[in-house]
């Protein structure tokens, strides 16, 4: 049985069905050798990347109602024009992006800086230079927890479909 035959799946099944090739990943860098390598790395997953080379462009990406939105952001935190905190603020208080996963990737290391980015929304860092194993591993766990978000958010769903319809049959009666 897999996740369209029933609703109310278990957590266990829920695990099984994951595969981070179905996931979506925005990429927001303004330095070009680093969107690369983040691609290349992201490519072993076989999930779908997308890519902003700024802030800016990653919030006209996020509210593109023609496309579906991404199961995690990467974003760098200096770049030009809207930095990473400022996006990461943009994206936690739309209701439409507040679940998306915000991992921020950073040379910054100062705890101010760990800090600031807490604010503003962020899930995770890794930092710069980006080891290829940290990363995937991070991704990954975003992306698992992201899908499990949405599993009990249909078990939810369903349960109140469940209970709305057990209601009119009593009433019915």
């Amino acid at each position: 049985m897999n996740q369209t035959d029933d609703p109310a799946i278990t957590a266990a099944e829920a695990e099984a069905d994951f595969n981070p090739a179905e996931s979506a990943v925005l990429v927001v860098d303004d330095n070009e050798q680093n969107l690369e390598l983040l691609q290349a790395y992201l490519e072993t997953l076989g999930c779908t990347i997308e890519t902003a080379r700024d802030g800016l462009e990653a919030v006209a990406r996020l509210d593109r109602r023609d496309q579906p939105l991404p199961d995690l952001i990467l974003l760098d935190v200096m770049m030009p024009r809207m930095s990473g905190f400022e996006v990461c603020r943009k994206i936690k208080e739309d209701p439409r992006t507040r679940s998306i996963p915000v991992m921020m990737v950073t040379a910054l290391n100062e705890l101010g800086d760990i800090e600031r980015g807490v604010e503003s929304g962020t899930d995770d860092f890794v930092t710069k230079p980006v080891n290829k194993l940290e990363l995937l591993t991070r991704v990954k766990s975003l992306l698992r927890v992201r899908h499990l978000k949405r599993e009990l958010e249909r078990t939810e769903a369903y349960l109140r479909d469940i209970e709305r319809l057990r209601r009119q049959d009593h009433s019915a009666e």
